[in-house]
């Protein structure tokens, strides 16, 4: 289970939406995700996911683990569909005992389902194509404008960075502590909820250990470097549109306008 959680991995493939602008792949996650809670409509996820197949395909990433990070969000997503199949009021469908299952419950579950999965596959092309460095530039320079009403924008965004990066390097940690502590005779799997929770124990602690040691080793690491905030900073390598960013926003634009068209005129 820990090793299906893609959130913060990158996969190194030389690609166009690898290619592509960071702020254009920050811009094209966020509409689409956005697209995604606009209407209620079959044939509008039709058109996400012919859009979003299109992107895994050019991205280059294979399928298989582009959908890897659904089995981490499994029983969330299993929580959602049940609490708007039994919580959702309209025409019941079936009825077991007090439980009902009405046709508007079905629905919103399915959509709801449907919604959660585009979301975190979407969201995991943006981090799978984008290495940290060109993540942070891309928000820092996205988000340029609010340096005028005094936020500090690149620290936001190193500290975004920084949690992303540091995401698949806690994981890999838990699960040599995990194993180190089965090798020992730790079981954290059987026994009741209270039984599980005291397993977590030896789990817990190194963790927390070695996530602080890695903080405060990363800390020192960036002041003997001489880092002291974004102030006055320049860029090595500064973010330049080019022609196949234009390109990709009009995709962008015309997936946009197909989901507007279909959202309105679709009948179901």
């Amino acid at each position: 289970m820990i090793r299906d959680i893609t959130i913060g991995q990158y996969y190194p493939v030389d690609s166009p939406i690898h290619r592509l602008d960071p702020r254009v792949k920050l811009l094209g996650t966020l509409l689409f995700i956005i697209s995604l809670f606009l209407f209620r409509s079959f044939l509008v996820y039709v058109v996400a996911a012919v859009f979003l197949a299109g992107v895994i395909r050019a991205s280059k990433v294979p399928f298989r683990f582009m959908v890897k990070g659904l089995k981490a969000v499994f029983l969330l997503l299993m929580i959602t569909v049940v609490f708007n199949l039994f919580l959702t009021p309209g025409t019941t469908l079936i009825q077991i005992w007090r439980l009902r299952i009405t046709v508007e419950g079905v629905r919103q579950a399915v959509f709801m389902a449907i919604r959660l999965s585009f979301l975190i596959v979407g969201s995991s092309v943006m981090t799978l194509t984008t290495t940290p460095n060109h993540l942070t530039d891309g928000l820092e320079k996205g988000l340029g404008f609010l340096n005028k009403v005094h936020v500090p924008v690149h620290d936001v965004a190193m500290m975004m960075s920084i949690a992303l990066r540091f995401i698949p390097i806690l994981l890999e940690e838990t699960d040599k502590i995990m194993k180190a502590q089965q090798a020992r005779g730790a079981d954290f799997d059987s026994g009741n909820l209270i039984q599980k929770a005291k397993s977590m124990v030896p789990l817990l602690v190194p963790l927390f250990i070695s996530a602080f040691r890695r903080a405060n080793d990363l800390a020192m690491a960036m002041e003997a470097r001489g880092y002291r905030g974004g102030e006055g900073r320049t860029k090595m390598k500064p973010l330049v549109y080019k022609k196949q960013d234009k390109a990709a926003y009009l995709i962008l634009l015309i997936y946009l306008a197909a989901m507007i068209v279909v959202g309105r005129t679709a009948p179901f």
